[in-house]
């Protein structure tokens, strides 16, 4: 795992053989958005470690959606450290094992990446202490408010900080070679819309499930891709 520094003394990026996660730091109170694949729940607490944080610092987890690749290290970490796990109302049957994880329409050009991600290992059922809704604004960033945006799952949400000019895109968005449409969708057109909201909304930095961050230029960025009559 790497770990890769996007705003000084605030926000860090975890990077895992497939997909990320990221710190926010409020002084020493701690966020995580997204957790990782199961097992690398030491990895990130090292991570903490090594920035001169306190693990028993970290007060939530927030889940942009229920894959495995973002949830499954939540339920030990969770449960080492006393965070509170947050994820949306329509995704929070998936992160507690209730029902299954709903399958994506692939493209034909997905169904190898499809598959590579498979190689992940399944998380485990994982508590939600925390459903939320659109428009909700949680404590930290200076408030942190939740985007619905569905399509990749039902239950997909981004996180903005309007005060910081941070937007989380969970696998709305990736910047994998360049700012794209995530894959693996439940239903192309909410995520074609999902995508224009959360590009709307002008981010100065924008932190996508992969790829790594866009720190400069960000929002010309994400509404250059958006306005692409090409988009998936």
């Amino acid at each position: 795992m790497d770990l890769v520094e996007v705003l000084p003394q605030r926000l860090h990026m975890l990077r895992f053989p497939i997909g990320q996660a990221y710190l926010w730091r409020d002084g020493e109170a701690l966020t995580l958005i997204d957790a990782g694949h199961a097992g690398s729940a030491a990895l990130v607490e090292e991570a903490v470690r090594s920035l001169g944080l306190d693990p028993r610092r970290l007060e939530r987890i927030v889940l942009t959606h229920c894959h495995r690749d973002h949830v499954g290290a939540a339920e030990e970490l969770a449960g080492r450290w006393g965070a509170q796990v947050l994820a949306h109302r329509l995704d929070a049957p998936v992160v507690r094992g209730e029902l299954p994880v709903p399958e994506p329409v692939l493209l034909d050009w997905e169904i190898p990446l499809y598959e590579h991600g498979l190689t992940v290992p399944p998380a485990p059922p994982t508590r939600v202490d925390r459903e939320v809704e659109d428009g909700e604004v949680l404590p930290f960033g200076d408030g942190a408010v939740v985007v619905h945006a569905p399509g990749h799952t039902a239950g997909s949400i981004g996180i903005h900080l309007p005060r910081h000019g941070v937007l989380f895109t969970g696998d709305c968005i990736a910047g994998v070679g360049r700012v794209m449409q995530g894959v693996f969708n439940v239903d192309g057109a909410q995520a074609r819309a999902s995508f224009r909201r959360l590009a709307a909304l002008a981010p100065s930095v924008a932190c996508f499930g992969h790829g790594d961050p866009l720190t400069q230029d960000a929002a010309a960025a994400l509404l250059a891709a958006a306005a692409e009559p090409s988009l998936p």
